[in-house]
């Protein structure tokens, strides 16, 4: 990649065409109900859940906290202060809404240091609901997954369709799109994504470059699933998949599909995948590949530009399985949608399907 451009070179870029979020079609027929989103932080609400209990001895502290409209940067840089510690000290499983009310894990590594008063935190909005100590720092991806609890009001549209549509995405799921706070506002990190592979973005720092690298493979991942969407086979095995196993990063290739394969395909034991880009041969064959190799052929700056910084090939679930969905009516124009989702995986996803909503501007 070229050195920096000026500002002025990055906003003369010929732009490249992508889908917003809002453009990648449907899986079952469009949503039947509109609403309105988060007009107040406790309308959103995310549990995280871990995928291992806490050791109860170790040089780290084990953190569950609760916040209510703060990112989780901010939050591990609040932990640290209070710690006296670097923020490379603190760990945490993934990143949370903003705008929202969440639960989330944090580790704080203090060696012999005495425990801090964590309830000082609560002086800066930030309760502590649990505290132990571990023996591991927290790392990202470490996660079961997220329970979501999210109110949808000023409701509009039929409510016995929606009840019908979510059977239909409790039985077979929905496409696992990543969702638009992947690409920032605006779609902010893809269009300075495209700046970087053209040898024109800003100098910043590693790890915003990182948002940027990882914008742009979501969304060659989202403009491949919204083409088996509309081709009607994200959910079915083709000659030259990689199949992953459910619970898994496991996967493998198949070049045949029998009863075997079909059965487990149903029952969800095995889910195929899609190409998030990278340096080395694609895993694919056959007609997959065939129809990857269009995708990245209309991209062909991105592609060169994640190999280029060491990206390796692998691989994302077409389809996002969706456990214990349920709406709960609350008054003729308010309802409580809830459901867990493993981790990875976007509430956005689900919510597209069954509803069009719109939220407060914000200030």
């Amino acid at each position: 990649m070229s050195a920096p451009q000026s500002p002025a070179a990055i906003e003369s870029l010929q732009p490249v065409s992508w889908r917003s979020f809002s453009e990648l079609p449907y899986a079952f027929g469009g949503p039947a109900l509109s609403a309105l989103l988060r007009r107040q932080p406790d309308d959103f609400i995310v549990d995280e859940l871990l995928a291992f209990g806490p050791d109860g001895d170790g040089e780290h502290a084990l953190l569950r906290i609760r916040k209510t409209s703060a990112n989780t940067e901010w939050v591990a840089r609040r932990i640290a202060s209070l710690a006296g510690v670097s923020i490379k000290a603190i760990g945490y499983a993934g990143l949370k809404d903003r705008h929202a009310v969440t639960t989330q894990w944090f580790s704080v590594y203090l060696s012999s240091a005495p425990e801090p008063r964590w309830r000082l935190l609560a002086e800066e909005g930030i309760e502590v609901l649990e505290q132990h100590r571990h023996r591991r720092k927290l790392k990202r991806g470490s996660l079961a997954g997220n329970q979501f609890r999210i109110r949808l009001r000023e409701i509009s549209g039929d409510l016995d369709a929606a009840a019908l549509k979510l059977e239909t995405l409790a039985a077979k799921g929905v496409p696992n799109y990543f969702g638009p706070q992947r690409f920032g506002r605006g779609e902010a990190n893809l269009l300075r994504a495209q700046a970087l592979f053209a040898g024109a973005a800003p100098r910043t720092s590693r790890h915003q470059r990182g948002l940027w690298l990882s914008a742009a493979r979501s969304q060659l991942f989202n403009e491949l699933l919204a083409r088996r969407v509309e081709r009607g086979d994200w959910r079915a095995a083709l000659i030259g998949d990689r199949l992953q196993l459910r619970g898994s990063h496991s996967h493998f290739l198949v070049d045949s599909i029998d009863q075997h394969i079909s059965e487990r395909l149903h029952s969800g034991d095995l889910i195929p995948t899609g190409p998030l880009f990278g340096d080395g041969e694609p895993l694919t064959a056959s007609q997959v590949r065939a129809l990857e190799d269009q995708v990245a052929s209309d991209y062909p700056d991105w592609i060169e530009g994640l190999a280029a910084v060491g990206l390796k090939q692998e691989r994302r679930a077409l389809r996002l399985d969706v456990e214990e969905l349920a709406l709960e009516p609350e008054s003729p124009n308010e309802a409580v949608l809830s459901f867990t989702l493993p981790a990875g995986s976007y509430a956005t996803s689900v919510l597209r399907e069954l509803t069009n909503w719109t939220e407060p501007a914000s200030g």
